[in-house]
């Protein structure tokens, strides 16, 4: 079993790793076992192999003569979408489940980024060139090989996406005033990919105005991406909130370490200052 103490551990070392070194399933599965009162990750770490091993299995000399991006692509879909059954849940889009790895290998089911995870990890156990994408809304990656690229969507048994669509699904997203722009194509780091995952939870707990939760998952985004500011401010907005005052404070001076934004500086070391007069 892997106790909440474990998990914090597991995500505690990933927070001191260099980003390209981040195993983004294992990753996600520790993130995952914080949210769950007993979790046996064996099982899970296991069904990921199996991934990597069904995906290695095709991957032969034949393939190899043939290669592809195109074959890639068909492959990745092949495992993990026709093999394992994994799909995007279009019916309960935003059940919690989906953003919690353990329970969307249990499932099959989940949302663009939490896919996107098996699609890379998959990927690259086999040394092929995948990224997440920066594009809003709904997570997307990369597959790159040489010169050749394509988008493909996760979420939608990876699909290539064209322009067009990138653009329609933009829109329905974004608004129908929104544009493609080529912030939008730009990768993302791994820790990014990370944080993309949990704010979905986090975004959820805040809809429901459960704050007490949203703190938790703040505090397991900050085990893993210790150095983000936002993740600091955050936090010190939301103790503030509940009336835990020290905490709120020691969370923005933190921020105010690690920030660049005088902007957001100077209004913090207001807010820092008229907090240390509430709280003598």
């Amino acid at each position: 079993m892997t106790s909440h103490a474990e998990a914090r551990e597991i995500l505690r070392q990933i927070g001191d790793q260099p980003d390209d070194a981040i195993n983004l399933a294992e990753a996600a599965l520790a993130l995952a076992a914080l949210d769950v009162s007993t979790a046996d990750l064996t099982g899970y770490r296991r069904h990921i192999q199996a991934i990597v091993a069904d995906l290695a299995e095709r991957v032969d000399d034949a393939f190899r003569e043939a290669d592809s991006l195109e074959a890639r692509i068909a492959l990745l879909h092949q495992v993990i979408g026709e093999r394992h059954g994994y799909s995007g849940d279009h019916d309960t889009y935003d059940d919690l489940q989906n953003a919690n790895m353990m329970r969307v290998i249990d499932r099959r089911r989940g949302l663009p980024v939490a896919l996107g995870i098996l699609y890379m990890h998959a990927a690259r156990s086999q040394g092929w060139s995948i990224v997440g994408l920066n594009f809003p809304g709904h997570f997307l990656v990369r597959v790159d090989l040489g010169s050749a690229r394509a988008i493909i969507d996760p979420f939608n048994e990876g699909q290539v996406r064209s322009v067009v669509d990138l653009r329609d699904l933009l829109k329905a997203t974004a608004g129908s005033a929104a544009e493609l722009s080529p912030d939008h194509y730009q990768p993302v780091a791994n820790r990014d990919v990370l944080l993309r995952l949990q704010n979905n939870i986090k975004l959820r707990h805040l809809s429901a105005h459960d704050i007490p939760k949203a703190l938790e998952i703040l505090e397991g985004m900050r085990l893993f991406a210790p150095h983000e500011p936002a993740l600091w401010r955050e936090t010190g907005l939301l103790e503030a909130h509940t009336g835990k005052l020290a905490d709120a404070i020691t969370a923005l001076e933190t921020f105010m370490a690690l920030s660049g934004d005088e902007h957001q500086r100077h209004q913090t070391a207001s807010l820092i200052q008229t907090l240390k007069k509430r709280l003598n």
